[in-house]
């Protein structure tokens, strides 16, 4: 199985000098080790990652149902709100993965209201640190995205989204490509996030992405990942993380085939395609592979139960501080595994993993013998 080797890091050819002393990645089987995790790990303060996508607000209402009574006016019953929460999401929960695993340095791109969300965002992205926030565009003329998410007791109830349904104006997209085009020579990586469903309704919109696809095509070198819900196979010249799902998109040829080996014939028009599949791992294509067919890289089993919600985002992360510090692609997508894998494990919030749990996590597979797969 041929392996590819890093970004910006071709030159190194596998070796990296650390602490003195030298010592190899294991690029023919794609595995973690010990050394390699710590070298990410260490490495990660010097770089700078961008994200480039939709900022939403994740609002959690907190309710008591010992409190509820009933609405004079209606009849119904008024639920009694103890406790607001706000978190940064879509966007914001890659941008928490980065600051969580210690990227040095992290620019945004992104676009939110004139409004209290916004504020409540921008409040929630200025207490980490490594962010920068002046890439954010804000407007009166957009809402700031939000899923609000009422907690009664354990049971959440039916959400409520503000979201913006009409295309994004000419002005706020020329904003957001002067803001890309003034942090691309700084970046090390950049990270993509369409969330928004309606077309040209958020901050990656035709022209934006066409834009980006030009610069991705023109820096081969420049580590970009893009992950979207609706539009992922227009992500060309750069690398892409779909879910099953949303792999369906880049069927071409073999209409009948089955994932994973339907994307076989898609690979030609990406970098790479890191393809998620929940338990099993990732399913990973790139150009130039030997033989031509697609490999698993193994996701790492946790007990118990768990909470999917971001692991998407925090396996993005992961990929991305790997490749940024050196890693070949499968050990990339193992990284990404890795961090998911924490990240899951923490329910009921969207979960994030430190260089400690990270530390801790690894020594758990060490442990359980998962450290040799791939």
């Amino acid at each position: 199985m041929g392996t590819q080797q890093p970004y910006r890091y071709r030159h190194r050819v596998g070796i990296i000098l650390s602490v003195g002393r030298l010592f190899r990645l294991t690029w023919s089987l794609g595995m973690l080790t010990s050394e390699l995790i710590e070298h990410i790990l260490n490495t990660l303060p010097q770089r700078t990652i961008g994200v480039l996508g939709d900022l939403f607000l994740d609002r959690y209402l907190d309710i008591d149902p010992a409190l509820n009574e009933p609405s004079i006016e209606t009849g119904l019953t008024a639920y009694q709100v103890t406790q607001v929460r706000n978190y940064p999401g879509a966007a914001g929960t890659v941008i928490n993965n980065l600051a969580a695993l210690g990227v040095g340095r992290i620019a945004t791109i992104s676009l939110i209201g004139d409004d209290g969300e916004g504020y409540e965002l921008r409040r929630a992205l200025a207490q980490l640190a490594a962010v920068e926030l002046r890439g954010i565009v804000t407007t009166p003329h957009r809402r700031t995205p939000t899923y609000t998410k009422p907690m009664l007791g354990r049971e959440e109830l039916n959400r409520l989204d503000i979201k913006n349904r009409t295309p994004t104006p000419g002005a706020i997209e020329d904003a957001i490509i002067d803001h890309l085009i003034g942090v691309w020579p700084q970046l090390d990586a950049l990270l993509v996030v369409d969330q928004v469903r309606e077309d040209d309704s958020g901050v990656v919109t035709q022209r934006v992405r066409e834009r980006l696809t030009t610069f991705a095509k023109q820096d081969p070198d420049k580590f970009v990942l893009a992950d979207s819900r609706q539009r992922i196979a227009l992500f060309q010249n750069m690398c892409i993380k779909p879910n099953q799902a949303e792999a369906e998109q880049l069927r071409e040829s073999s209409p009948t085939a089955a994932f994973p080996a339907a994307l076989i014939d898609a690979t030609r028009h990406y970098r790479a395609i890191f393809a998620t599949a929940g338990a099993t791992g990732i399913h990973l294509f790139y150009p130039g592979m030997t033989p031509p067919a697609p490999r698993r890289i193994p996701a790492y089993s946790v007990p118990g139960p768990v909470d999917i919600c971001g692991a998407g985002d925090s396996c993005a992360a992961g990929i991305a501080c790997a490749i940024v510090s050196g890693a070949s692609y499968e050990q990339a997508a193992a990284f990404g595994n890795l961090i998911a894998s924490i990240t899951i494990q923490q329910i009921g919030i969207t979960g994030t993993a430190t260089p400690e749990q990270v530390r801790k996590r690894w020594q758990e597979v060490v442990t359980h013998g998962e450290a040799t797969q791939g």
